[in-house]
């Protein structure tokens, strides 16, 4: 199954006001894994998350080629509010179309779907589910897959999944990233956007993402939220039981006490995390298996991350790595994940 998505190339990403640098992950993903089709950034007044790329009027992108303005927040609740609004306005009077991935809908804000019409531009959400979708069958099917288990959100399942995949690639095994939230469905153009399913179906999402594939051929699926998170857990249990994954990886951010967006709860341990991924998703994978850990080290220095990760290594007893990194743990990792 593939939901294709077309999108008009390249980018200028759109930051907002945003202060909390985990809702700019749409951004920093485009920026990390589809740099090429970014030209620069644009926010208004109050931001203070950058990501580093040239700072560009969509006016200024456009006359540089760029095509569309792309929200680059995944903020709680997946709005657009109304302080945006001229901004986005003002990106289409420019020329550029917009393109989404928040839950609310583009063209169900007055002031964007007028605009939009008067000046010929396209309205483009990517978190639109396939239509079709089944319930879970719960039926085994051929292929290997993994998938990369959170104890949040926006600490880098997404980013583990893409540098397996081209970790395996380049070494000549047949593999393939499965997005499954908008930023990754961006960077592939392909995949479902699991949180946008209605509940009874999102198994069968997830069974429809990773299909039936040659029996060398390995699916690296992109988590979803947290087994433990108060308000997204239900996404990340369908995700897990209908993928079916032969090898999950917990991604993890060293420091991150509190769960993000819900500081009355506790960011769960790796172990505790290991554990109810193994027995929730022993039930549709009966041989499930963790290969590793794969830590956010982004706020150290590479000193201090290589100590937390040879610490964690011996601390667990599993090969433990950042994938952003890369070098001999990584690798390790990798060897784990294929074994």
């Amino acid at each position: 199954m593939k939901h294709q998505v077309v999108l008009p190339q390249p980018y200028l990403l759109f930051l907002g006001d945003t202060t909390e640098p985990g809702y700019a992950k749409t951004a920093f993903g485009l920026r990390d894994w589809a740099g090429e089709r970014c030209l620069g950034e644009y926010a208004i007044a109050g931001a203070t998350v950058s990501t580093g790329l040239p700072m560009l009027t969509p006016a200024q992108a456009a006359a540089m080629g760029a095509k569309a303005i792309v929200i680059g927040v995944a903020n709680a609740g997946g709005f657009i509010p109304p302080g945006w609004w001229p901004a986005l306005v003002q990106a289409m009077e420019a020329g550029l179309d917009i393109v989404s991935g928040m839950h609310a809908r583009l063209r169900d804000i007055p002031v964007l779907r007028e605009a939009a019409e008067r000046l010929g531009r396209r309205l483009i959400d990517v978190r639109e589910p396939p239509v079709g979708i089944p319930v879970a069958s719960g039926a085994r099917r051929s292929g290997r897959r993994l998938l990369a288990v959170g104890t949040d959100c926006a600490l880098g399942k997404k980013y583990t999944a893409l540098a397996l995949t081209r970790a395996f690639a380049a070494r000549g095994i047949d593999a393939t990233f499965r997005a499954t939230g908008q930023t990754g469905i961006l960077i592939a153009g392909s995949g479902v956007p699991m949180d946008a399913v209605v509940a009874d179906f999102a198994a069968g999402a997830a069974e429809m993402l990773s299909p039936e594939a040659a029996p060398d051929h390995w699916d690296v699926i992109e988590g979803q939220g947290s087994l433990f998170h108060p308000a997204y857990a239900g996404v990340s249990l369908a995700l897990l039981h209908g993928s079916q994954p032969d090898v999950i990886v917990v991604c993890h951010e060293p420091g991150r006490e509190r769960v993000l967006g819900h500081p009355g709860y506790a960011v769960p341990s790796v172990e505790d995390t290991i554990d109810l991924a193994l027995r929730l998703g022993a039930r549709t994978s009966p041989h499930i298996r963790c290969a590793g850990v794969s830590l956010n080290t982004s706020r150290l220095d590479d000193a201090g991350a290589q100590r937390v990760i040879a610490a964690e290594s011996e601390r667990l007893g599993l090969p433990v790595a950042d994938p952003m990194r890369g070098g001999e743990a990584f690798e390790r990792l990798v060897d784990a994940c294929l074994a």
